[in-house]
């Protein structure tokens, strides 16, 4: 990757460029930038690739041959130390809670080191940060403050992608560019100030089962099509019959779940079943995983 200062430029550069390119050149732009990208759904956001943004590349020739073969696919950039880039995300809803979490987070001074603001299809803002480079920070999300971040083990799309919404067709469009130098954003800081939880103390079968929690997390956001619902389900179980609670489940599994492809509203649906049915005294945790295309599930020893 280039020194951080000409990466920053090349970003800027290329998010700058997009709103008047083609979604073919505008890939190759962000490639030959060094920022790898993969192919979505057009007028979507589900990976046409294998395994979604494992496969980003910032090849040329793979990049072209993905456009070539889907000439109209949105771009999918995955974030954190696979691009270099974090991205907050922010909401758009009816009394604008998560622009006003985001003002609040501003004014305590925890947000003010962006790159771009990019206009998201619904009216929502993508802000994106510069990853910190020897400090990974995964994906979370923040329901009451209507903000997710994503960063290792996530992705956005970027511009200028179009997407089919409930008013219509809208393409992300870059907002404005930070004229003052790009700084990390620290993930833990910014969810505990816009969505303060109760300190929580951990039961010692969940403090035990930590390890076996992250490699399930893992392996829920390689589930593909088809195997999604019933893959989360199985996982939930497991972690529910090992002594996690429905919020820490949620807290566990849950971004892992949207990376896959699922939305809020099945993640929190599936988590709920399979709390209900863990502690009803079925057996989901005696049952094998369910067959998928990325191998065996993780075993909880």
């Amino acid at each position: 990757m280039a020194p951080p200062s000409e990466f920053l430029m090349s970003v800027a550069e290329v998010l700058l460029a997009s709103n008047r390119l083609s979604v073919q050149d505008a890939a190759l732009a962000f490639a030959r930038a060094g920022i790898p990208v993969f192919p979505c759904v057009t007028e979507g956001k589900h990976p046409l690739t294998p395994v979604g943004f494992h496969d980003a590349s910032s090849d040329l020739e793979q990049v072209r041959a993905w456009w070539t073969r889907w000439p109209s696919a949105n771009i999918g950039m995955p974030t954190g130390s696979a691009s270099g880039i974090d991205v907050v995300d922010i909401d758009v809803t009816k009394a604008d809670a998560g622009f006003a979490a985001f003002e609040r987070a501003t004014a305590a001074g925890l947000v003010d080191g962006e790159l771009a603001r990019v206009r998201t299809p619904s009216g929502g803002m993508h802000v994106y940060f510069v990853a910190i480079a020897d400090r990974p920070q995964r994906c979370w999300q923040a329901a009451s403050a209507h903000i997710d971040f994503r960063g290792d083990g996530g992705y956005v799309i970027v511009p200028p992608s179009i997407l089919a919404t409930d008013t219509g067709r809208a393409s992300y469009r870059l907002y404005s560019l930070s004229s003052a130098g790009s700084k990390p954003v620290d993930a833990v800081a910014l969810r505990g100030f816009i969505d303060p939880r109760p300190p929580r103390v951990g039961t010692r079968a969940t403090v035990a089962r930590a390890p076996e929690a992250s490699r399930l997390a893992q392996w829920v956001s390689n589930l593909q099509e088809g195997e999604r619902n019933s893959g989360l389900f199985w996982a939930a179980c497991r972690l529910v019959e090992a002594g996690f609670a429905p919020a820490d489940v949620e807290a566990a599994l849950g971004p892992s779940a949207q990376t896959a492809g699922l939305d809020e509203r099945e993640i929190l649906i599936t988590i709920s079943s399979a709390s209900r049915r863990a502690t009803a005294g079925a057996q989901a945790f005696d049952q094998p995983a369910p067959a998928t295309r990325r191998g065996e599930a993780p075993c909880l020893s």
